[in-house]
């Protein structure tokens, strides 16, 4: 089974023993949710070979092939959001799921019980709003989630972004801004995919394997970005405000934002890891792209504390980058900025990585001291202080600033003696 897919789930079970008599069946059937779940077969009936084979020995007292055939997610009865309120995500999550189209009087009977969510447990409302995230086109079913009054529900700071507008530099209000990151942050992920814009963003096999992990509640660093991305700008709306020039400035709102994810999302029981994940990303979302002053490159140095400080989200937060600026510009996409960015943060990503082995310590590390070392030749107790000494060290081989032991050796003795290390 591929990361992400859905486990197939056959339900076996013995109602009764006289197959002339399928009232009970029947019955259970009829509490179901949406009718192309309320479909049964005796297993004493089927067959291998082609579906025609058995197809008319299916129990379908719901009509759930005809809606299958129509590509329709129907309920089962007006009754069933009241009695398991968590059907209410799930049916957009089918929906979602199989490509197909809420029916109209189920979409109207969804909103009308949206209320009920509150009813839910945080965790089942948690997996069934990460599945809806994880599939593709999940803008869309965002905008589902929105139209049917749930999406604000899960995630209630959402709705004060509706409206506010931003400076001219941004083709939509902040709202839909949101939305078109999660959009992006899926394309951009997505590989090259033969376009002139996805072609730019930088993709290989160890990226696409590191998208691929599993980091949260069995989720993927795929989908902890898109989360990110819906949420990366929450605080806007907390932190607008005009400059003495009339400019809509929104100072503070990604350290604002980090609070706000990191309360909400715990409160959905998202995974500490998780969290951390997305609070991180939010807090420094703008960073990679202030990483570049002028139309230099960004320095060595500054793209190895980037990934220092930025740890386990310095790669996915460079991707963020990229989702926030496409979703910044919109349709109004000019080619030649857009290219120098998205090399700008390739050249980040590239350098970062091949510094961080340096940063790194254990198997395979390529630090020219360690600690041993240190404590060794300066007759050093073991301490803090030599930890801020091998940071140190480390940062100087990445910027290129020492090659060899015995300039680390150097640089270390004229290190002795800074108050930083104290």
């Amino acid at each position: 089974m591929e990361p992400g897919q859905s486990p197939v789930i056959i339900d076996l079970s013995g109602y009764y023993d006289d197959y002339d008599d399928d009232d009970d069946i029947k019955y259970n059937l009829a509490r179901r949710d949406f009718t192309v779940n309320a479909l049964a077969l005796p297993l004493h009936l089927w067959q291998p070979g082609p579906v025609s084979a058995w197809a008319d020995a299916v129990l379908d007292p719901m009509d759930g092939r005809a809606d299958l055939a129509q590509k329709r997610i129907r309920m089962v009865s007006p009754d069933v959001f009241r009695h398991d309120p968590g059907r209410l995500l799930r049916g957009v999550r089918l929906a979602g799921q199989l490509k197909f189209r809420l029916d109209p009087e189920t979409a109207r009977r969804i909103r009308a019980d949206a209320p009920l969510l509150e009813r839910v447990a945080p965790e089942r409302v948690r997996d069934e709003f990460l599945r809806i995230l994880a599939g593709d086109g999940a803008r869309g079913q965002l905008e589902v989630l929105d139209r049917l009054d749930l999406l604000c529900r899960i995630i209630p700071e959402l709705a004060l972004t509706k409206g506010v507008d931003q400076p001219r530099v941004h083709y939509w209000d902040v709202w839909n801004h949101l939305l078109h990151t999660v959009e992006y942050a899926e394309l951009v992920t997505r590989g090259h995919q033969h376009s002139a814009i996805y072609s730019l963003t930088p993709w290989t096999a160890e990226t696409a394997e590191h998208f691929g992990q599993e980091v949260s509640d069995g989720h993927t660093r795929r989908t902890i970005l898109k989360l990110a991305g819906l949420l990366h700008d929450i605080a806007k709306p907390q932190t607008r405000k005009a400059d003495a020039t009339g400019r809509i400035r929104f100072l503070g709102h990604s350290e604002l934002g980090a609070e706000m994810v990191e309360s909400r999302l715990s409160q959905l029981r998202l995974s500490a890891r998780g969290v951390a994940m997305v609070a991180r990303m939010v807090e420094h979302h703008l960073r990679p792209a202030q990483l570049r002053q002028g139309d230099d490159k960004p320095s060595l140095r500054a793209i190895y504390r980037y990934f220092r400080d930025l740890e386990e989200v310095s790669i996915d937060t460079i991707y963020l980058a990229l989702a926030d600026y496409l979703a910044a510009k919109g349709p109004e996409i000019a080619p030649d900025p857009w290219a120098s960015h998205a090399r700008m943060l390739a050249y980040v990503l590239e350098t970062g990585t091949g510094q961080t082995a340096i940063h790194e310590s254990g198997p395979g590390q390529t630090r020219l001291l360690n600690g041993h070392d240190l404590m060794q030749h300066f007759d050093l107790a073991p301490g803090p202080r030599i930890g801020r000494l091998l940071e140190q060290l480390a940062e100087a081989q990445a910027t290129g600033e020492i090659a060899t032991r015995e300039e680390a050796l150097e640089r270390a003795a004229s290190f002795m003696d800074m108050k930083t290390l104290e």
